[in-house]
């Protein structure tokens, strides 16, 4: 049984839809990051309707708490940049996890943080979206 259930998910995570999924994750991802700190439209894109985000704060809200923060004052100015690194992505069928390192270099205070991400996404009509989100922040060892 377990060799049936190990060829099984062999057979997922390698066929020719899931390298395509893979790459569409991938960029997925990379655009978001990129985007999101500005850009509303990005986040209305990548998270799913019924997210359930868990900050590294320790606390959980929704798609639209997001949206919500979104709304910012053109007199703010955003400082922080992000990038992802190490990205790990694994697929399940029409479910992928998302793990990856995120960096974040606030420049108006010389600041570098980390943090673990680990995305949940789902793929309905034909498009990936985060359907969970936690977001730990890496301890500076000092």
């Amino acid at each position: 049984m377990r060799s049936l259930v190990l060829a099984l998910f062999f057979t997922i995570t390698t066929t020719p839809a899931a390298a395509g999924d893979r790459e569409d994750l991938h960029q997925l991802l990379i655009d978001f990051i990129g985007r999101a700190a500005t850009d509303s439209l990005a986040h209305q894109r990548f998270w799913a309707e019924d997210l359930v985000y868990t900050s590294s704060g320790g606390k959980r809200f929704g798609k639209s708490e997001i949206m919500q923060g979104m709304q910012t004052s053109p007199s703010e100015s955003v400082t922080t940049s992000y990038t992802a690194e190490e990205i790990d992505i694994r697929l399940l069928g029409d479910t992928a996890i998302i793990a990856f390192k995120l960096s974040a270099n606030d420049s108006s205070k010389d600041e570098q943080s980390y943090y673990f991400n680990t995305g949940t996404f789902i793929k309905r009509e034909g498009e990936w979206r985060a359907l969970a989100w936690q977001a730990t922040r890496i301890p500076t060892t000092e």
